[in-house]
């Protein structure tokens, strides 16, 4: 049976999800997986995401090699997917879902961080500053200042700052050893980072916190690995059912539904999370503006059946609750 050609980012993070994908595709009967690693647009730049289109640049060219027939299946992160989808193309949430939560990292030098998000984030704390006076880029931290956290997300740096205003949030880019390399460095204190990544690449002894969704709801698909298909390939549908997980599509469905009923981008500190509640979802959402200044918070709980009605339902219950001032706010960012 000719091998399935599964198109890919280059990153060791997206090499691991895309050989999971094709792993568990084999062991469910089907044929054998073979990478092409594709350089995506957003692997090119070095500039913020909602600088530079968001991100579809993430899957732009991985999505044109599907349509274009040069490969037959491509796997992502499902936050990294937009809202918006391109009609030839369906998308199948595979694997079970990872712990969605995002992650705190410190640098190795440090020893063993306080486990309690306020102790971690202490303002004029032994920790504030103390890894980034040592490294290349290096610089001195403002007196009183909060510890200097890298991110590169919106959505994290809004929550983070609303939690805890006196936090030194800065962006940064790259891949996940990347980041570490730029923490141990010196050019930061700590990292917050999606803790799926983390747990995926064998690197979970590095996390010194997850923090709780009550205090970072993380984005919505967090955890989430996807494949993405040729809307008529009705095989592929098929062989995709065999590894299908419910409880991912129907979080990512509702996650999904929440984005697109609110107009959301890579530019709105936007996060959600669907979990099982019995037989039920959970549907937490959360929009803030972008300095962190104001969070409006809103959560349902609905029929997994009906995850789309769901992500409808909290959204007109943040916007009900002034969500949309928020995100206007964001979008004129």
């Amino acid at each position: 049976m000719k091998a399935l050609r599964i198109g890919t980012r280059g990153s060791p993070l997206a090499r691991w999800q895309a050989e999971a994908v094709a792993a568990a595709i084999a062991r469910a009967g089907g044929p054998a997986g073979e990478l092409v690693v594709i350089r995506t647009s957003g692997d090119r730049t070095a500039a913020p995401l909602s600088d530079v289109g968001g991100k579809r640049l993430f899957v732009k060219e991985i999505e044109e090699a599907l349509v274009d027939g040069r490969v037959d299946l491509a796997v992502h992160s499902a936050k990294d997917l937009p809202a918006e989808r391109l009609p030839e193309l369906n998308v199948q949430a595979v694997l079970p879902r990872e712990d969605a939560r995002d992650a705190v990292v410190a640098p190795r030098a440090r020893g063993r961080p306080p486990d309690d998000p306020d102790a971690l984030f202490a303002p004029g704390g032994p920790q504030a500053g103390a890894g980034a006076g040592s490294g290349p880029g290096a610089r001195t931290p403002p007196s009183g200042a909060g510890p200097r956290v890298g991110t590169g997300s919106v959505r994290r740096t809004a929550q983070l700052r609303h939690a805890w205003p006196h936090l030194d949030v800065a962006p940064i880019r790259g891949n996940v050893g990347t980041r570490l390399d730029k923490l141990e460095a010196g050019g930061f204190d700590l990292l917050v980072l999606a803790a799926a990544g983390l747990v995926r690449l064998g690197l979970d002894a590095r996390i010194a916190l997850r923090l709780p969704v009550e205090l970072c709801a993380p984005a919505p698909g967090q955890g989430i690995v996807c494949a993405e298909y040729r809307r008529g390939d009705h095989r592929m549908r098929a062989l995709l059912a065999r590894i299908a997980d419910r409880g991912a599509a129907a979080a990512l469905e509702a996650e999904r539904a929440l984005v697109t009923a609110l107009g959301a981008d890579c530019r709105t500190p936007l996060g959600g999370v669907a979990t099982a509640a019995g037989g039920d979802l959970l549907l937490r959402g959360v929009v803030a503006a972008p300095d962190g200044a104001r969070l409006v918070r809103h959560e349902a709980r609905g029929s997994a059946a009906a995850p789309a009605v769901l992500g409808a339902e909290v959204a007109a219950g943040l916007l009900a609750a002034g969500a949309g001032p928020l995100l206007e706010a964001a979008r004129g960012a």
